[in-house]
């Protein structure tokens, strides 16, 4: 019974063609019903039938009508934003990410608090507190939460999907997370790893926006990534779609695009740099180190780059995570893409762009959120 009752509290909230309807409005913003049918394969009837049952239910509403249109013109149709809402944890290495998010997907709150999460319980306790006052501030009704989106770097271990994850959160490892994260908070939670809810936050308000397949790069105190296929997270079998780490042997681990071996390069080099997020904020491309540390390191971007255009073929490979964005452009300015290489007749494939994370803010805690959403409100 518990595991049936905990299937049923993660089911969607919506029909396949309710959130059809909804990811439309989602994507385009306000529309007239008219022009919500042209997006859909249902007929007028359908549409305004689904849509009254939407407005009803407090998940859509009627706004201004379009102007310059003949006859007595209609009245937009709009996602309401307070109808539904979501939260997102993203937990790493030096810090706590929340984030809460409208049905929109639009950001309410994204706070990251400075605290060593490295045993769970006091974190736990301490983010449920911060959690709780930040739903008071900014008039949140529990109510209206679809559940938690829970992420953090590593692999699934376990079909309960425990995390192996790093070593400064060992205390996180190896043990089914989500009973103990649902006591904490009393919603529903969804498990991923930050690499993948990063990709869905990119797909959702980033990158995504004009890119339907794109495989994402996360560079955090580890390295993993997240593939985006159709608009759609791709999870693999066992949920570890993405754990690009993989691709290297061991001989080659330390030379991986992890940070951190560049934290290590740094303070080999006299720079007092001791966690991810303060190199993320205060990165300098002078420091000592840091071309020795791309020297070493960008062989290893290159194939996984190569790897990434010949089996997924995507339409950009987007670098992301805790990245330094100056760090960033400097690794694909010196990225070496297959069209290097001599082709038949001088003609290659077409290649993926390389770009920045175009999401504002922690993309993985942004992700985590809009996840119970996704599942349970949009296509």
């Amino acid at each position: 019974m518990p595991a049936e009752r905990d299937a049923l509290s993660q089911m969607p909230l919506a029909s396949d063609n309710e959130r059809m309807i909804l990811d439309v409005l989602r994507r385009h913003g306000a529309m007239a019903r008219s022009t919500i049918t042209s997006h859909t394969n249902l007929t007028q009837q359908s549409v305004h039938r689904l849509v009254e049952g939407l407005v009803e239910r407090g998940l859509l509403r009627t706004g201004a009508p379009i102007g310059g249109m003949r006859g007595q013109p209609s009245p937009t149709i709009e996602l309401a934003r307070g109808g539904a809402s979501a939260i997102g944890l993203s937990v790493n290495t030096d810090s706590v990410v929340l984030c809460i998010t409208d049905l929109a997907c639009d950001i309410i709150v994204h706070e990251r608090m400075d605290l060593n999460p490295s045993d769970r319980e006091t974190t736990l306790q301490a983010i449920s507190t911060r959690l709780d006052a930040l739903l008071e501030q900014y008039r949140v009704p529990k109510s209206t939460l679809a559940g938690l989106g829970f992420s953090m770097s590593g692999f699934f271990v376990s079909e309960d999907r425990a995390f192996n994850a790093p070593e400064p959160l060992a205390d996180w490892s190896l043990r089914n997370l989500r009973p103990e994260l649902e006591q904490a908070f009393g919603l529903p939670v969804w498990l991923e790893n930050n690499a993948t809810t990063a990709a869905i936050g990119e797909s959702m308000r980033g990158v995504g926006l004009w890119c339907r397949t794109f495989a994402f790069l996360s560079f955090n105190y580890g390295f993993g990534g997240g593939l985006i296929l159709d608009g759609k997270p791709f999870h693999g079998f066992h949920g570890n779609a993405g754990e690009l780490s993989g691709i290297y042997m061991p001989g080659e681990s330390e030379r991986r695009p992890a940070l951190q071996y560049l934290l290590a390069r740094l303070q080999e080099n006299g720079i007092d740099i001791d966690s991810v997020e303060v190199l993320r904020r205060d990165f300098d491309p002078s420091w000592p180190g840091v071309e020795a540390w791309l020297t070493d390191t960008m062989p290893q971007v290159d194939r996984l780059i190569a790897t990434l255009i010949a089996v997924l073929d995507p339409q950009a490979i987007v670098f992301g995570g805790q990245l330094p964005p100056a760090l960033g452009r400097m690794m694909i300015e010196r990225a070496h893409l297959p069209s290097a290489r001599i082709h038949r007749y001088g003609i290659g494939p077409p290649e993926a762009q390389l770009v920045l994370s175009e999401t504002a803010g922690d993309p993985a805690a942004i992700g985590a959120a809009v996840l119970p959403l996704k599942l349970r409100y949009f296509a």
